[in-house]
Protein backbone atom coordinates (compact mmCIF):
# COMPACT_ATOMS: atom_id res chain seq x y z
CA UNK A 1 0.00 0.00 0.00
CA UNK A 2 2.84 2.36 0.89
CA UNK A 3 4.46 1.77 -2.52
CA UNK A 4 1.14 2.39 -4.28
CA UNK A 5 0.70 5.73 -2.50
CA UNK A 6 4.22 6.81 -3.49
CA UNK A 7 3.56 5.83 -7.13
CA UNK A 8 0.27 7.73 -7.23
CA UNK A 9 1.95 10.80 -5.71
CA UNK A 10 4.65 10.73 -8.38
CA UNK A 11 2.00 10.47 -11.13
CA UNK A 12 0.11 13.40 -9.64
CA UNK A 13 3.29 15.50 -9.50
CA UNK A 14 4.16 14.69 -13.13
CA UNK A 15 0.61 15.51 -14.20
CA UNK A 16 0.76 18.82 -12.38
CA UNK A 17 4.05 19.75 -13.99
CA UNK A 18 2.75 18.86 -17.46
CA UNK A 19 -0.41 20.91 -16.96
CA UNK A 20 1.74 23.87 -15.81
CA UNK A 21 3.84 23.55 -18.97
CA UNK A 22 0.68 23.64 -21.09
CA UNK A 23 -0.44 26.82 -19.34
CA UNK A 24 2.95 28.48 -19.81
CA UNK A 25 2.85 27.76 -23.54
CA UNK A 26 -0.38 29.68 -23.99
CA UNK A 27 0.11 33.16 -25.45
CA UNK A 28 -2.26 35.85 -24.33
CA UNK A 29 -3.18 37.81 -27.47
CA UNK A 30 -3.99 40.82 -25.30
CA UNK A 31 -0.50 40.89 -23.75
CA UNK A 32 1.76 40.94 -26.78
CA UNK A 33 5.46 40.64 -26.01
CA UNK A 34 8.16 42.66 -27.76
CA UNK A 35 9.38 39.79 -29.91
CA UNK A 36 5.81 38.88 -30.90
CA UNK A 37 5.63 42.19 -32.76
CA UNK A 38 6.93 42.73 -36.28
CA UNK A 39 5.64 39.62 -38.05
CA UNK A 40 3.77 41.60 -40.71
CA UNK A 41 4.76 44.39 -43.06
CA UNK A 42 2.42 46.88 -41.37
CA UNK A 43 3.88 46.09 -37.96
CA UNK A 44 7.42 46.55 -39.27
CA UNK A 45 6.44 49.92 -40.73
CA UNK A 46 5.24 50.91 -37.26
CA UNK A 47 8.45 49.57 -35.71
CA UNK A 48 10.54 51.77 -38.03
CA UNK A 49 8.57 54.82 -36.90
CA UNK A 50 9.32 53.77 -33.32
CA UNK A 51 13.03 53.82 -34.22
CA UNK A 52 12.72 57.42 -35.40
CA UNK A 53 10.95 58.27 -32.16
CA UNK A 54 14.07 57.40 -30.16
CA UNK A 55 16.24 59.97 -31.95
CA UNK A 56 13.96 62.59 -30.37
CA UNK A 57 15.02 61.86 -26.79
CA UNK A 58 17.13 64.10 -24.57
CA UNK A 59 20.18 61.85 -24.93
CA UNK A 60 19.96 61.61 -28.71
CA UNK A 61 18.98 64.96 -30.22
CA UNK A 62 16.28 66.65 -28.14
CA UNK A 63 18.83 68.30 -25.86
CA UNK A 64 22.17 67.07 -24.48
CA UNK A 65 22.73 64.53 -27.26
CA UNK A 66 22.86 67.51 -29.62
CA UNK A 67 24.40 70.25 -27.47
CA UNK A 68 27.11 68.15 -25.81
CA UNK A 69 29.14 68.07 -29.00
CA UNK A 70 28.64 71.80 -29.51
CA UNK A 71 29.98 72.61 -26.04
CA UNK A 72 32.91 70.26 -26.69
CA UNK A 73 33.82 72.52 -29.61
CA UNK A 74 35.66 75.83 -29.49
CA UNK A 75 32.81 78.13 -30.54
CA UNK A 76 30.43 77.36 -27.64
CA UNK A 77 31.07 77.65 -23.90
CA UNK A 78 29.15 76.92 -20.71
CA UNK A 79 28.14 80.44 -19.67
CA UNK A 80 26.20 79.26 -16.62
CA UNK A 81 29.40 77.66 -15.26
CA UNK A 82 27.33 74.74 -14.04
CA UNK A 83 25.32 71.83 -15.53
CA UNK A 84 27.59 71.40 -18.61
CA UNK A 85 30.76 72.60 -16.88
CA UNK A 86 32.65 69.28 -16.78
CA UNK A 87 31.96 68.70 -20.46
CA UNK A 88 32.86 72.23 -21.49
CA UNK A 89 36.13 71.83 -19.57
CA UNK A 90 36.61 68.26 -20.88
CA UNK A 91 37.36 66.78 -17.46
CA UNK A 92 34.31 64.80 -16.36
CA UNK A 93 35.11 62.26 -13.60
CA UNK A 94 32.73 59.69 -15.09
CA UNK A 95 30.07 59.96 -12.39
CA UNK A 96 27.79 62.62 -13.92
CA UNK A 97 24.69 61.32 -15.66
CA UNK A 98 24.12 64.20 -18.09
CA UNK A 99 26.96 63.22 -20.43
CA UNK A 100 28.36 59.98 -19.08
CA UNK A 101 25.05 58.10 -19.22
CA UNK A 102 22.16 59.80 -21.02
CA UNK A 103 23.63 59.75 -24.53
CA UNK A 104 24.79 56.15 -24.02
CA UNK A 105 21.35 55.08 -22.81
CA UNK A 106 19.26 56.78 -25.48
CA UNK A 107 21.43 55.88 -28.47
CA UNK A 108 21.33 52.24 -27.42
CA UNK A 109 17.53 52.49 -27.45
CA UNK A 110 17.83 53.38 -31.14
CA UNK A 111 20.19 50.43 -31.67
CA UNK A 112 17.81 48.09 -29.85
CA UNK A 113 14.75 49.04 -31.88
CA UNK A 114 16.66 49.01 -35.15
CA UNK A 115 17.95 45.53 -34.36
CA UNK A 116 14.39 44.31 -33.76
CA UNK A 117 13.40 45.49 -37.23
CA UNK A 118 16.47 43.91 -38.81
CA UNK A 119 15.84 40.62 -37.01
CA UNK A 120 12.29 40.41 -38.39
CA UNK A 121 12.42 41.87 -41.87
CA UNK A 122 13.95 38.83 -43.56
CA UNK A 123 11.06 36.59 -42.50
CA UNK A 124 8.14 38.77 -43.60
CA UNK A 125 6.67 38.55 -47.09
CA UNK A 126 6.47 41.95 -48.79
CA UNK A 127 7.36 43.74 -52.00
CA UNK A 128 11.01 44.43 -52.77
CA UNK A 129 10.32 48.16 -52.46
CA UNK A 130 8.90 47.78 -48.95
CA UNK A 131 11.72 45.46 -47.93
CA UNK A 132 14.35 47.93 -49.10
CA UNK A 133 12.65 50.86 -47.40
CA UNK A 134 12.21 49.10 -44.07
CA UNK A 135 15.64 47.51 -43.89
CA UNK A 136 17.41 50.57 -45.30
CA UNK A 137 15.91 52.89 -42.69
CA UNK A 138 16.78 50.52 -39.84
CA UNK A 139 20.38 50.26 -41.08
CA UNK A 140 20.68 54.04 -41.34
CA UNK A 141 19.25 54.69 -37.87
CA UNK A 142 21.46 52.03 -36.28
CA UNK A 143 24.52 53.55 -37.95
CA UNK A 144 23.46 57.05 -36.84
CA UNK A 145 23.28 55.84 -33.23
CA UNK A 146 26.65 54.10 -33.43
CA UNK A 147 28.20 57.18 -35.06
CA UNK A 148 27.05 59.17 -32.03
CA UNK A 149 28.26 56.52 -29.58
CA UNK A 150 31.68 56.10 -31.20
CA UNK A 151 32.34 59.84 -31.42
CA UNK A 152 31.15 60.46 -27.87
CA UNK A 153 32.43 57.36 -26.04
CA UNK A 154 35.17 56.02 -28.34
CA UNK A 155 34.99 52.27 -27.51
CA UNK A 156 31.48 50.87 -27.10
CA UNK A 157 29.84 47.43 -27.28
CA UNK A 158 28.48 46.32 -30.65
CA UNK A 159 25.07 44.67 -30.79
CA UNK A 160 23.95 43.54 -34.23
CA UNK A 161 21.50 40.75 -33.38
CA UNK A 162 18.32 41.29 -31.39
CA UNK A 163 18.73 37.87 -29.77
CA UNK A 164 21.88 39.15 -28.03
CA UNK A 165 19.65 40.72 -25.39
CA UNK A 166 18.07 37.39 -24.43
CA UNK A 167 21.26 35.93 -22.92
CA UNK A 168 23.12 37.56 -20.06
CA UNK A 169 26.43 36.38 -21.53
CA UNK A 170 25.87 38.35 -24.73
CA UNK A 171 23.85 41.18 -23.22
CA UNK A 172 26.81 42.13 -21.00
CA UNK A 173 29.07 42.72 -23.98
CA UNK A 174 32.65 43.94 -23.96
CA UNK A 175 33.92 47.09 -25.64
CA UNK A 176 34.60 47.00 -29.35
CA UNK A 177 37.37 49.16 -30.71
CA UNK A 178 36.41 52.42 -32.34
CA UNK A 179 37.57 51.03 -35.69
CA UNK A 180 35.31 47.99 -35.29
CA UNK A 181 32.36 50.29 -34.64
CA UNK A 182 33.19 52.38 -37.70
CA UNK A 183 33.54 49.21 -39.79
CA UNK A 184 29.90 48.40 -38.94
CA UNK A 185 28.82 52.00 -39.62
CA UNK A 186 30.41 51.92 -43.06
CA UNK A 187 28.87 48.53 -43.86
CA UNK A 188 25.38 49.58 -42.72
CA UNK A 189 25.47 52.89 -44.59
CA UNK A 190 26.78 51.31 -47.78
CA UNK A 191 23.84 48.89 -47.71
CA UNK A 192 21.38 51.66 -46.88
CA UNK A 193 22.64 53.75 -49.82
CA UNK A 194 21.82 50.89 -52.17
CA UNK A 195 18.40 50.16 -50.68
CA UNK A 196 16.80 53.51 -49.90
CA UNK A 197 15.16 55.74 -52.51
CA UNK A 198 16.39 59.26 -53.13
CA UNK A 199 14.38 62.22 -51.86
CA UNK A 200 13.23 62.76 -55.47
CA UNK A 201 12.10 59.15 -55.94
CA UNK A 202 10.58 58.94 -52.46
CA UNK A 203 8.35 61.95 -52.89
CA UNK A 204 6.05 62.60 -49.94
CA UNK A 205 7.17 59.34 -48.29
CA UNK A 206 10.73 60.66 -48.09
CA UNK A 207 9.79 63.82 -46.19
CA UNK A 208 11.61 63.54 -42.87
CA UNK A 209 12.86 59.99 -43.51
CA UNK A 210 16.30 58.60 -44.20
CA UNK A 211 17.07 58.44 -47.93
CA UNK A 212 20.03 57.21 -49.93
CA UNK A 213 21.30 60.80 -49.86
CA UNK A 214 21.26 60.83 -46.06
CA UNK A 215 23.12 57.51 -45.98
CA UNK A 216 25.67 58.76 -48.51
CA UNK A 217 26.28 61.94 -46.54
CA UNK A 218 26.87 60.09 -43.30
CA UNK A 219 29.06 57.53 -45.03
CA UNK A 220 31.29 60.38 -46.22
CA UNK A 221 31.45 61.66 -42.65
CA UNK A 222 32.38 58.22 -41.32
CA UNK A 223 35.08 57.75 -43.96
CA UNK A 224 36.59 61.18 -43.28
CA UNK A 225 36.70 60.47 -39.54
CA UNK A 226 39.22 57.74 -40.40
CA UNK A 227 41.04 59.88 -42.97
CA UNK A 228 39.77 57.81 -45.92
CA UNK A 229 39.70 60.92 -48.06
CA UNK A 230 39.76 59.23 -51.48
CA UNK A 231 36.79 57.01 -50.66
CA UNK A 232 34.88 59.85 -49.03
CA UNK A 233 35.54 62.17 -51.97
CA UNK A 234 34.05 59.67 -54.41
CA UNK A 235 30.84 59.58 -52.36
CA UNK A 236 30.71 63.36 -52.01
CA UNK A 237 31.18 63.90 -55.75
CA UNK A 238 28.30 61.47 -56.40
CA UNK A 239 26.07 63.47 -54.05
CA UNK A 240 27.03 66.71 -55.82
CA UNK A 241 26.36 65.08 -59.21
CA UNK A 242 22.83 64.14 -58.10
CA UNK A 243 23.29 60.37 -57.94
CA UNK A 244 21.43 60.26 -54.61
CA UNK A 245 18.87 62.94 -55.36
CA UNK A 246 18.96 66.64 -56.09
CA UNK A 247 20.42 68.92 -53.42
CA UNK A 248 21.33 72.59 -53.54
CA UNK A 249 21.87 75.47 -51.17
CA UNK A 250 18.79 77.42 -50.18
CA UNK A 251 18.90 81.00 -51.41
CA UNK A 252 18.44 82.21 -47.83
CA UNK A 253 20.77 80.72 -45.21
CA UNK A 254 18.10 81.36 -42.59
CA UNK A 255 15.70 78.87 -44.16
CA UNK A 256 17.78 76.13 -42.54
CA UNK A 257 16.80 77.35 -39.07
CA UNK A 258 13.18 78.35 -39.52
CA UNK A 259 10.16 76.40 -38.33
CA UNK A 260 7.36 75.25 -40.60
CA UNK A 261 6.69 73.14 -43.69
CA UNK A 262 7.82 75.92 -46.02
CA UNK A 263 11.37 75.66 -44.65
CA UNK A 264 11.91 72.27 -43.04
CA UNK A 265 13.04 69.26 -45.10
CA UNK A 266 14.15 71.72 -47.74
CA UNK A 267 16.40 71.21 -50.77
CA UNK A 268 19.56 71.71 -48.69
CA UNK A 269 18.73 69.16 -46.01
CA UNK A 270 20.15 65.65 -46.31
CA UNK A 271 18.73 64.59 -42.95
CA UNK A 272 17.01 66.30 -40.06
CA UNK A 273 15.27 65.32 -36.84
CA UNK A 274 11.55 66.01 -36.97
CA UNK A 275 9.87 68.02 -34.22
CA UNK A 276 6.27 69.22 -34.20
CA UNK A 277 5.78 72.94 -34.70
CA UNK A 278 5.50 74.99 -31.52
CA UNK A 279 2.21 74.46 -29.72
CA UNK A 280 0.96 71.61 -31.91
CA UNK A 281 2.09 68.72 -29.72
CA UNK A 282 0.75 67.43 -26.46
CA UNK A 283 1.47 68.61 -22.95
CA UNK A 284 3.70 65.85 -21.53
CA UNK A 285 7.47 66.18 -21.77
CA UNK A 286 9.08 62.90 -22.83
CA UNK A 287 12.59 63.31 -21.43
CA UNK A 288 13.62 59.69 -21.12
CA UNK A 289 12.70 56.33 -22.71
CA UNK A 290 10.57 55.26 -19.76
CA UNK A 291 8.01 58.07 -19.66
CA UNK A 292 6.42 57.44 -23.04
CA UNK A 293 3.22 59.40 -23.49
CA UNK A 294 0.73 59.66 -26.33
CA UNK A 295 0.45 63.31 -25.32
CA UNK A 296 4.16 64.11 -25.70
CA UNK A 297 5.03 67.69 -26.61
CA UNK A 298 7.27 66.37 -29.42
CA UNK A 299 9.54 69.41 -29.36
CA UNK A 300 13.18 69.85 -28.32
CA UNK A 301 14.95 71.73 -25.53
CA UNK A 302 17.96 73.00 -27.46
CA UNK A 303 16.36 76.44 -27.29
CA UNK A 304 16.25 76.22 -23.50
CA UNK A 305 20.05 75.85 -23.46
CA UNK A 306 20.89 78.25 -26.29
CA UNK A 307 18.58 81.19 -25.61
CA UNK A 308 19.15 83.94 -23.07
CA UNK A 309 18.07 83.89 -19.44
CA UNK A 310 16.91 87.47 -19.96
CA UNK A 311 14.41 86.13 -22.47
CA UNK A 312 13.21 83.36 -20.14
CA UNK A 313 15.46 80.45 -21.00
CA UNK A 314 17.98 78.49 -18.91
CA UNK A 315 20.88 80.23 -20.63
CA UNK A 316 23.42 77.44 -20.09
CA UNK A 317 25.40 77.84 -23.31
CA UNK A 318 26.79 80.80 -25.22
CA UNK A 319 28.67 81.56 -28.41
CA UNK A 320 32.34 82.38 -28.06
CA UNK A 321 33.79 85.86 -28.70
CA UNK A 322 36.14 84.15 -31.18
CA UNK A 323 33.19 83.06 -33.32
CA UNK A 324 31.59 86.51 -33.18
CA UNK A 325 34.79 88.16 -34.36
CA UNK A 326 35.16 85.70 -37.23
CA UNK A 327 31.89 87.06 -38.59
CA UNK A 328 32.78 90.70 -37.97
CA UNK A 329 36.17 90.56 -39.71
CA UNK A 330 34.72 89.98 -43.18
CA UNK A 331 31.89 92.00 -44.72
CA UNK A 332 29.65 91.05 -47.62
CA UNK A 333 30.24 92.43 -51.10
CA UNK A 334 27.69 95.20 -50.44
CA UNK A 335 29.22 96.12 -47.09
CA UNK A 336 26.69 94.29 -44.97
CA UNK A 337 27.37 91.94 -42.10
CA UNK A 338 27.55 88.24 -42.90
CA UNK A 339 23.89 87.06 -42.66
CA UNK A 340 25.07 83.92 -40.89
CA UNK A 341 25.91 86.06 -37.85
CA UNK A 342 22.24 87.07 -37.65
CA UNK A 343 21.12 83.43 -37.63
CA UNK A 344 23.91 82.15 -35.37
CA UNK A 345 24.24 84.64 -32.50
CA UNK A 346 21.75 87.01 -30.86
CA UNK A 347 23.62 90.29 -30.77
CA UNK A 348 22.46 93.86 -31.09
CA UNK A 349 23.79 95.17 -34.39
CA UNK A 350 22.61 98.63 -35.44
CA UNK A 351 23.23 97.66 -39.07
CA UNK A 352 20.32 95.23 -39.04
CA UNK A 353 17.79 98.05 -38.73
CA UNK A 354 18.80 99.57 -42.07
CA UNK A 355 18.60 96.27 -43.96
CA UNK A 356 14.80 96.10 -43.88
CA UNK A 357 13.18 95.36 -47.22
CA UNK A 358 16.37 95.53 -49.28
CA UNK A 359 17.01 92.48 -51.46
CA UNK A 360 20.64 91.52 -51.89
CA UNK A 361 22.55 88.29 -52.10
CA UNK A 362 23.16 88.56 -48.37
CA UNK A 363 19.44 88.72 -47.58
CA UNK A 364 17.81 87.49 -50.79
CA UNK A 365 14.16 87.23 -49.75
CA UNK A 366 13.87 90.83 -48.56
CA UNK A 367 12.29 89.91 -45.22
CA UNK A 368 12.65 92.61 -42.55
CA UNK A 369 15.87 92.15 -40.59
CA UNK A 370 15.72 94.14 -37.42
CA UNK A 371 16.73 93.90 -33.81
CA UNK A 372 13.51 92.15 -32.80
CA UNK A 373 13.91 89.01 -30.70
CA UNK A 374 10.94 87.04 -29.31
CA UNK A 375 8.78 89.93 -30.56
CA UNK A 376 10.72 92.38 -28.39
CA UNK A 377 12.64 95.29 -29.88
CA UNK A 378 16.29 95.07 -28.84
CA UNK A 379 18.45 98.04 -27.98
CA UNK A 380 21.30 95.97 -26.57
CA UNK A 381 22.59 92.42 -26.76
CA UNK A 382 20.82 90.18 -24.23
CA UNK A 383 22.92 88.08 -21.86
CA UNK A 384 22.98 84.34 -22.26
CA UNK A 385 23.32 84.06 -18.47
CA UNK A 386 22.53 87.01 -16.24
CA UNK A 387 25.26 86.40 -13.69
CA UNK A 388 28.07 85.26 -16.00
CA UNK A 389 27.28 86.85 -19.36
CA UNK A 390 27.78 85.33 -22.77
CA UNK A 391 26.43 85.74 -26.29
CA UNK A 392 23.04 84.07 -26.72
CA UNK A 393 22.77 81.53 -29.56
CA UNK A 394 20.09 82.01 -32.24
CA UNK A 395 20.27 78.73 -34.14
CA UNK A 396 17.44 76.24 -33.59
CA UNK A 397 15.57 78.70 -31.38
CA UNK A 398 12.71 81.12 -31.93
CA UNK A 399 15.03 84.13 -31.58
CA UNK A 400 14.96 85.03 -35.29
CA UNK A 401 11.71 83.23 -36.15
CA UNK A 402 9.63 85.37 -33.75
CA UNK A 403 6.68 82.97 -33.83
CA UNK A 404 6.04 83.34 -30.09
CA UNK A 405 6.85 86.07 -27.60
CA UNK A 406 8.13 84.10 -24.61
CA UNK A 407 10.05 80.89 -24.07
CA UNK A 408 8.48 77.85 -22.47
CA UNK A 409 11.45 75.91 -21.14
CA UNK A 410 11.59 72.22 -21.88
CA UNK A 411 10.72 70.10 -24.90
CA UNK A 412 8.67 72.68 -26.78
CA UNK A 413 10.76 74.21 -29.60
CA UNK A 414 9.56 73.01 -33.00
CA UNK A 415 12.50 73.93 -35.26
CA UNK A 416 13.73 70.73 -36.90
CA UNK A 417 17.40 70.03 -36.21
CA UNK A 418 19.13 69.79 -39.58
CA UNK A 419 21.84 67.20 -38.88
CA UNK A 420 23.42 67.36 -42.33
CA UNK A 421 23.14 70.06 -44.97
CA UNK A 422 24.38 70.31 -48.54
CA UNK A 423 26.83 73.03 -47.51
CA UNK A 424 28.59 70.35 -45.45
CA UNK A 425 28.89 68.19 -48.58
CA UNK A 426 30.53 71.08 -50.45
CA UNK A 427 32.99 72.01 -47.70
CA UNK A 428 33.88 68.36 -47.13
CA UNK A 429 34.48 67.94 -50.85
CA UNK A 430 36.82 70.93 -50.71
CA UNK A 431 38.65 69.38 -47.76
CA UNK A 432 39.05 66.02 -49.52
CA UNK A 433 40.25 67.67 -52.75
CA UNK A 434 42.81 69.62 -50.74
CA UNK A 435 43.98 66.52 -48.85
CA UNK A 436 44.39 64.50 -52.05
CA UNK A 437 45.61 67.07 -54.58
CA UNK A 438 46.62 70.08 -52.54
CA UNK A 439 45.04 73.50 -53.06
CA UNK A 440 43.32 73.52 -56.45
CA UNK A 441 40.72 75.65 -58.18
CA UNK A 442 38.27 72.78 -57.76
CA UNK A 443 38.58 72.98 -53.98
CA UNK A 444 38.26 76.77 -54.10
CA UNK A 445 35.12 76.49 -56.24
CA UNK A 446 33.41 74.25 -53.69
CA UNK A 447 34.16 76.77 -50.94
CA UNK A 448 33.08 79.74 -53.03
CA UNK A 449 29.69 78.17 -53.71
CA UNK A 450 29.03 78.32 -49.97
CA UNK A 451 30.52 81.82 -49.62
CA UNK A 452 28.47 83.22 -52.50
CA UNK A 453 25.24 82.36 -50.69
CA UNK A 454 26.42 84.72 -47.92
CA UNK A 455 27.49 87.35 -50.51
CA UNK A 456 31.16 87.13 -49.56
CA UNK A 457 33.99 87.73 -52.01
CA UNK A 458 35.30 84.64 -53.77
CA UNK A 459 38.51 83.14 -52.46
CA UNK A 460 41.46 83.20 -54.84
CA UNK A 461 43.65 80.15 -55.33
CA UNK A 462 46.77 82.31 -55.35
CA UNK A 463 46.15 83.20 -51.69
CA UNK A 464 46.64 79.59 -50.57
CA UNK A 465 50.14 78.40 -51.43
CA UNK A 466 49.93 75.11 -49.51
CA UNK A 467 47.60 72.36 -48.38
CA UNK A 468 48.09 73.55 -44.80
CA UNK A 469 47.05 77.11 -45.69
CA UNK A 470 43.81 76.05 -47.37
CA UNK A 471 43.06 73.58 -44.58
CA UNK A 472 43.37 76.44 -42.06
CA UNK A 473 40.82 78.44 -44.04
CA UNK A 474 38.40 75.51 -44.19
CA UNK A 475 38.82 74.41 -40.58
CA UNK A 476 38.95 77.74 -38.77
CA UNK A 477 37.06 80.16 -41.00
CA UNK A 478 34.65 78.51 -43.43
CA UNK A 479 33.34 75.66 -41.28
CA UNK A 480 32.84 77.59 -38.02
CA UNK A 481 31.03 80.43 -39.81
CA UNK A 482 28.77 78.05 -41.74
CA UNK A 483 28.13 75.56 -38.91
CA UNK A 484 28.84 77.58 -35.76
CA UNK A 485 26.96 76.32 -32.67
CA UNK A 486 25.70 73.22 -34.51
CA UNK A 487 26.38 69.62 -33.55
CA UNK A 488 29.58 68.40 -35.26
CA UNK A 489 32.36 70.85 -34.41
CA UNK A 490 33.63 68.68 -31.56
CA UNK A 491 33.74 65.68 -33.90
CA UNK A 492 35.74 67.76 -36.37
CA UNK A 493 38.31 68.54 -33.69
CA UNK A 494 38.63 64.80 -32.98
CA UNK A 495 39.17 63.75 -36.59
CA UNK A 496 41.63 66.58 -37.21
CA UNK A 497 43.70 65.51 -34.19
CA UNK A 498 43.74 69.00 -32.66
CA UNK A 499 44.03 67.53 -29.16
CA UNK A 500 47.26 65.73 -30.05
CA UNK A 501 49.36 68.69 -31.21
CA UNK A 502 50.58 71.34 -28.76
CA UNK A 503 50.17 74.24 -31.22
CA UNK A 504 46.66 73.16 -32.13
CA UNK A 505 45.72 72.69 -28.49
CA UNK A 506 47.00 76.16 -27.71
CA UNK A 507 44.89 77.44 -30.60
CA UNK A 508 41.83 75.82 -29.03
CA UNK A 509 42.63 77.54 -25.74
CA UNK A 510 42.69 80.88 -27.56
CA UNK A 511 39.41 80.16 -29.36
CA UNK A 512 37.80 79.16 -26.07
CA UNK A 513 38.54 82.38 -24.14
CA UNK A 514 35.57 83.87 -22.28
CA UNK A 515 34.92 86.67 -19.78
CA UNK A 516 32.76 86.24 -16.67
CA UNK A 517 31.84 89.91 -16.42
CA UNK A 518 28.04 89.78 -16.61
CA UNK A 519 27.97 91.08 -20.20
CA UNK A 520 27.73 89.52 -23.65
CA UNK A 521 31.40 90.26 -24.26
CA UNK A 522 32.42 90.44 -27.92
CA UNK A 523 36.02 91.57 -27.49
CA UNK A 524 38.88 89.74 -29.18
CA UNK A 525 40.20 88.17 -26.00
CA UNK A 526 43.72 87.32 -24.96
CA UNK A 527 45.17 85.43 -22.01
CA UNK A 528 45.47 88.76 -20.20
CA UNK A 529 41.90 89.96 -20.84
CA UNK A 530 40.01 86.64 -20.54
CA UNK A 531 38.66 85.11 -17.34
CA UNK A 532 39.64 81.71 -18.64
CA UNK A 533 39.25 79.20 -21.46
CA UNK A 534 37.27 75.99 -21.69
CA UNK A 535 40.34 74.14 -22.89
CA UNK A 536 42.71 75.20 -20.12
CA UNK A 537 41.22 72.43 -17.94
CA UNK A 538 41.41 69.68 -20.57
CA UNK A 539 42.62 66.29 -19.34
CA UNK A 540 44.24 63.97 -21.88
CA UNK A 541 41.77 61.42 -23.17
CA UNK A 542 38.77 63.60 -22.28
CA UNK A 543 38.18 64.72 -25.83
CA UNK A 544 35.84 61.73 -25.49
CA UNK A 545 33.33 61.50 -22.65
CA UNK A 546 33.85 58.82 -19.99
CA UNK A 547 31.61 55.80 -19.74
CA UNK A 548 29.40 56.16 -16.68
CA UNK A 549 31.01 54.46 -13.70
CA UNK A 550 27.80 52.69 -12.66
CA UNK A 551 27.56 51.20 -16.15
CA UNK A 552 31.10 49.87 -15.79
CA UNK A 553 30.26 48.47 -12.35
CA UNK A 554 27.19 46.66 -13.68
CA UNK A 555 28.94 45.05 -16.65
CA UNK A 556 31.98 42.89 -15.74
CA UNK A 557 33.02 42.71 -19.41
CA UNK A 558 33.11 46.47 -19.97
CA UNK A 559 36.21 48.56 -19.37
CA UNK A 560 36.72 52.30 -19.28
CA UNK A 561 37.76 54.36 -22.28
CA UNK A 562 40.53 56.95 -22.56
CA UNK A 563 38.52 59.48 -20.54
CA UNK A 564 37.94 57.03 -17.69
CA UNK A 565 41.67 56.28 -17.62
CA UNK A 566 43.10 59.73 -18.52
CA UNK A 567 44.98 58.13 -21.43
CA UNK A 568 46.59 60.13 -24.21
CA UNK A 569 45.11 59.13 -27.58
CA UNK A 570 47.83 60.94 -29.50
CA UNK A 571 50.21 58.00 -29.99
CA UNK A 572 47.43 55.77 -31.35
CA UNK A 573 46.27 58.56 -33.68
CA UNK A 574 49.71 58.92 -35.25
CA UNK A 575 50.35 55.15 -35.36
CA UNK A 576 47.45 54.90 -37.82
CA UNK A 577 49.35 57.16 -40.17
CA UNK A 578 47.16 60.19 -39.50
CA UNK A 579 48.73 63.62 -39.33
CA UNK A 580 47.80 67.01 -37.86
CA UNK A 581 48.05 70.08 -40.04
CA UNK A 582 50.36 72.68 -38.49
CA UNK A 583 48.88 76.04 -37.53
CA UNK A 584 49.03 78.60 -40.33
CA UNK A 585 48.60 82.24 -39.31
Amino acid sequence: MKRLNIFLAILALIGGLVSCDDQLDVTNPNAQGTYDFGDTESELQEAVIACYNRIRLEGTFARVGYTMDAVRGDEVWNSSQQWYINYDNLNSPGTIEIGDLWMWRDNYHVVNRSNLVLSKVEGVEMTEESYNQIKGQALFLRSLAYYNLATYYQTVPLFTDYSDYSDINTMFAANSTQDEVFDLIETDLTQAMEMLPSRDEGGEWAQGRATCGAAAGYLARALMFRHKFTEAYAVLKDIIAGKYGHYELTADYGDNFREGSAYENNKESLFEVQFLDYGTGGTDEEWTPVNISSEATQGHAVESNYASQELGSWGDLAGSPWLYNLFIKEKCTDGRLDPRLYWTLVTYESEYDVYTGIKTAAYPDGDPRSNTVYQQEMTKTPLSNNSQGGISIAKFTNARNNIYSSITNGLHCGVNLRLMRYSDVLLRAAECENEINGPTQTAINYINEVRERAALDDLQLADFPSTDALFEQIANVERPKEFGCENGRGIDLLRWGFFYDSARLNQLVEHGYYVLDGTANTDELTAETASGSSFQYYYKGHEYFPIYQSTLNANPNLVGNSANNNEDNGPAFFEKGYSVHPVVD
